[in-house]
């Protein structure tokens, strides 16, 4: 409960209002606009690069086709894109071990794009302070500007950014274009605004309360810490007893520790949090406070470090146990995925093959023979037009017509209806019959599958 605790002692967080950052500069800070300027390009650059031809990475949701730098994904290699998801979700765990909620703090979109937000009001509205005054002021030709420079800019982002992840599942090109020439389609347009809206919210409005309340990763992250994870921490034993102090002064001599209660670190924090609270759901690692802290301690010309990454094994004294059975256990985990993931790239067929029987189950044919009618969908898998053999296994046992050699554009399915008689009249009941198609520019490029013959039984 805070509600004992005067207004001024509580964080922006308790407040319950916006959280204004101040500007900092440090290390982590850097390293942050260096991962997610990285990121960034990525995100905004590959749906801009062509491969062979075409959108280098491209999502066609209407032919049912995703492309990734020349390689083209159906839904049949749905088992594919859900070991992807299981190595992404390994390795959030493995880094979870190692340093907490680092990801977050560093590289989630929707800490980077708030990061992004918070920029543009700096650029718009001020330094913190200016902006808490502009908050308080009465509405003003200068307020109304600011704050709609301040949206405006915050739409434009959010319109670019929808543009940019849309680009992965429409031609990014022709989407440009039919924007700049307002021809957009009805669905396009709707996935534009809700896109767009929906970053203009979360990074704008919502921003820390996405990671605290609506983000899954939040609630469960701390159930995987240990004794020896790196995480953001308060050295209390060095800081406390905090407070303030001139610059010369011997905080021993005065029974002080290093912290001078200068607030700054929470001043930096984007979730608004005291972190010499101790470790808060709230905290997404980003190290800001580390950047200000040590800052600060330059200033007073103490040793830097008092709030830092460490763990609390390493806090209490001991030693960082790095090769630790859970970590180990995730790591191999991840090389055996990822080694599944390599052979499942490289087995995977480019061809595939459907088959289905007539149901009509089987008929007598001009030659009183007993025929099953099998229709035979063939899928080219790869980027060029490809010529098939299709076969029969066993085919001493049957006669066929509608086999053969068997041209398939590039990406495209094509149907062949196969008749199939048994030799042997005498026989009876139902039996397993297997298709092959083949590559005949390709020979290791086969596949199969099995279907069943029947025939009535003889009287």
């Amino acid at each position: 409960m805070t509600s004992h605790i005067p207004l001024k002692d509580l964080t922006p967080a308790q407040q319950g209002g916006p959280i204004h950052t101040r500007s900092f500069k440090g290390l982590y800070r850097n390293l942050r606009l260096l991962g997610a300027g990285a990121l960034m390009v990525m995100f905004f650059g590959t749906a801009w690069i062509d491969w062979n031809g075409q959108q280098a990475v491209l999502w066609d949701l209407d032919s049912k086709q995703f492309h990734i730098f020349g390689a083209t994904f159906w839904p049949q290699d749905f088992i594919l894109l859900s070991a992807i998801l299981m190595i992404a979700a390994f390795g959030l765990f493995f880094i979870t071990v190692v340093a907490g909620r680092i990801w977050c703090g560093y590289s989630c979109p929707q800490s980077v794009w708030t990061w992004i937000f918070m920029w543009v009001e700096k650029v718009t509205e001020g330094e913190r302070h200016q902006r808490i005054r502009l908050d308080a002021a009465p509405w003003s030709l200068n307020k109304l500007l600011r704050r709609g420079a301040k949206h405006g800019l915050w739409l434009a982002i959010s319109l670019v950014t929808a543009i940019g992840f849309i680009g992965y599942f429409t031609p990014v090109r022709e989407l440009v274009s039919d924007l700049l020439s307002w021809q957009v389609g009805a669905t396009t347009a709707f996935w534009l605004l809700c896109f767009t809206a929906a970053t203009y919210f979360n990074a704008g409005w919502l921003r820390e309360k996405v990671c605290v309340h609506m983000c899954p990763y939040s609630r469960f992250q701390s159930a995987m810490f240990d004794a020896d994870t790196q995480l953001v921490t308060y050295d209390a034993a060095r800081g406390e007893a905090r407070g303030p102090r001139k610059k010369n002064t011997d905080p021993a001599a005065s029974g002080l520790g290093d912290c001078i209660d200068c607030t700054v670190c929470v001043q930096v924090c984007p979730t608004g949090i005291d972190i010499r609270d101790g470790l808060q759901i709230d905290c997404i690692s980003c190290g800001a406070c580390i950047d200000a802290c040590n800052g600060v301690m330059d200033q007073m010309g103490y040793a830097r470090g008092l709030i830092r990454y460490t763990s609390e094994r390493a806090l209490a004294g001991g030693k960082t146990h790095w090769l630790r059975p859970r970590l180990v256990g995730y790591a191999i985990a991840l090389l055996l995925m990822i080694g599944g993931l390599v052979w499942g790239l490289q087995e995977r067929p480019l061809i595939d093959l459907d088959i289905s029987r007539d149901r009509s189950v089987f008929r007598a044919n001009s030659n009183g023979d007993i025929e099953n009618i099998y229709t035979l969908k063939v899928l080219n898998k790869t980027q060029q037009s490809r010529e098939y053999s299709v076969s029969l296994a066993d085919a001493e046992r049957f006669n066929t017509q509608g086999l053969g050699n068997l041209q398939v554009p590039a990406g495209e399915t094509s149907t062949v209806a196969v008749r199939v008689s048994r030799r042997d009249t005498a026989a009876a009941g139902s039996e397993p019959l297997e298709f092959v198609v083949q590559d005949l520019n390709d020979p290791a490029s086969r596949v199969s599958d099995e279907s069943t013959f029947v025939s009535p039984a003889v009287r």
